[in-house]
C-alpha cells in the first residue's frame, strides 16, 4: 500500500472521529495513531528503544 493511501486513510479516520466524536475523539485518534506509528517503526527495526532515552549530548557518530 502506498504512503499516499495510508495518509488518506489516516486523514479519513481523523475526520470521522472529529465529526462524530468531537475534538476529544479527534485528539485520541491522533495520539493512538502516533503511538501505532512508533510501535510499527520499532517492530520493523527502523527505530531502537535507546533512541528515545538517549540524551542530546550522547549522539551516535
Amino acid at each position: 500500500m502506498s504512503m499516499a493511501v495510508v495518509g488518506m486513510i489516516a486523514g479519513m479516520a481523523l475526520g470521522f472521529a472529529g465529526y462524530f466524536g468531537g475534538f476529544g475523539a479527534f485528539l485520541l485518534v491522533a495520539a493512538l495513531g502516533a503511538v501505532g506509528f512508533v510501535v510499527g517503526r520499532f517492530l520493523e527495526g527502523d527505530l531502537e528503544l535507546g533512541d528515545f532515552f538517549r540524551g542530546r549530548d550522547d549522539r551516535r557518530r
